[in-house]
């Protein structure tokens, strides 16, 4: 979606599409615009159209892993959707001053879906509250008939903070001993140091 400039180095503003047989789901709407808060990361969009296989069309519905401005900037291309994000990120997001582009998380016709705690809101597809990044971040776990699969946002901004987690939502996402773990600056999955080929 985006490329940021963080402490000297490009990262990517990764989201995820997952094809699950009730919806077709988008976890986080990463950048669509440019906004005088952020240009000091340098932000270069990568527009959604330009992206192999994807159709804002087809997106049946919206997850926030929370509402920093590079993870709901495109919300507003899914109104009439439901967007799935925890109540208290939403009220944060809504109530303090500096914790993101308010305009991009109050877009007109976005139908945010306030959560609170954990939802089953697929068959096999769990939104669990994730704090530690943000008060209100949440990932979502989706079980594939062995080692669940994390996509995880920014729980964790960069793999090897994985490997020793630190906040209460790194140690929850290790927990469950997942196979992979997605994240929205990584182009690779976080894997178990076991798995991981030597």
């Amino acid at each position: 979606m985006a490329e940021l400039l963080a402490e000297g180095e490009r990262m990517p503003v990764c989201v995820h599409v997952i094809d699950h047989p009730d919806a077709r789901v988008l976890v986080d709407t990463g950048l669509t615009e440019l906004h005088p808060a952020v240009a000091d990361l340098d932000p270069r969009l990568v527009p959604l159209s330009t992206q192999a296989d994807f159709d804002v069309a087809g997106i049946d519905v919206v997850i926030n892993t929370h509402l920093h401005f590079d993870h709901c900037g495109g919300n507003h291309l899914f109104t009439g959707r439901p967007t799935y994000v925890q109540r208290r990120e939403l009220d944060d997001a809504r109530s303090e001053d500096d914790y993101t582009i308010r305009e991009w998380v109050e877009a007109p016709g976005v139908q945010y879906v306030p959560v609170d705690g954990e939802l089953e809101l697929l068959p096999g597809l769990r939104l669990v509250p994730a704090p530690g990044h943000t008060r209100g971040s949440q990932v979502v776990v989706v079980e594939t008939g062995g080692r669940p699969v994390v996509v995880g946002g920014d729980m964790a901004v960069f793999s090897g903070e994985l490997d020793e987690p630190r906040t209460e939502g790194q140690r929850l996402v290790r927990a469950l001993d997942p196979e992979l773990v997605w994240l929205s600056h990584e182009h690779e999955p976080w894997r178990p140091r076991s798995d991981q080929q030597v």
